[in-house]
Order: structure tokens, then C-alpha cells, then sequence
């Protein structure tokens, strides 16, 4: 089950310069999206547990995103 939306990925892609984007492109970029999504939400989740919290926060987020880089 794909969680991103089709068009607006295109559309994104579009914006970005693409003339024609194919299905298989989109299909593509979504699948990166969603696995990047999920590792980062599985670090950022680290970082809440380790400070005690159940709750994931907007810090957790930018700290995982930081460690990314």
C-alpha cells in the first residue's frame, strides 16, 4: 500500500523541471519516499525512547534528520 499520494508527486517532479514524468518514475520516487520515511521515523523514535518518552517530538525528528547528514 503506497501512503504518498500519486499526483502530487508528479506534480512535485514537474515543478522541478520534469516536462513528462512516466507512472514508473513516480511509483519509483514514492517507494524511496516511504522507506526513507519509515527509517528516519524508526530513528527519530530511538531518540524519544532514549530520553524516557513514548511521545516522538519535533526535536526527535531534527535530531535524526541532523544524524542523517
Amino acid at each position: 500500500m503506497k501512503v504518498f499520494a500519486w499526483s502530487p508527486i508528479r506534480e512535485l517532479m514537474k515543478k522541478s523541471g520534469a516536462e513528462m514524468v512516466s507512472r514508473d518514475a513516480v511509483d519509483e520516487l514514492i517507494t524511496y519516499l516511504e522507506k526513507y520515511a519509515k527509517d528516519l521515523t524508526n530513528k527519530a523514535l530511538e531518540m524519544s525512547r532514549h530520553s524516557g518518552r513514548k511521545k516522538l517530538t519535533k526535536a526527535d525528528m531534527e535530531m535524526a534528520l541532523t544524524l542523517e547528514i
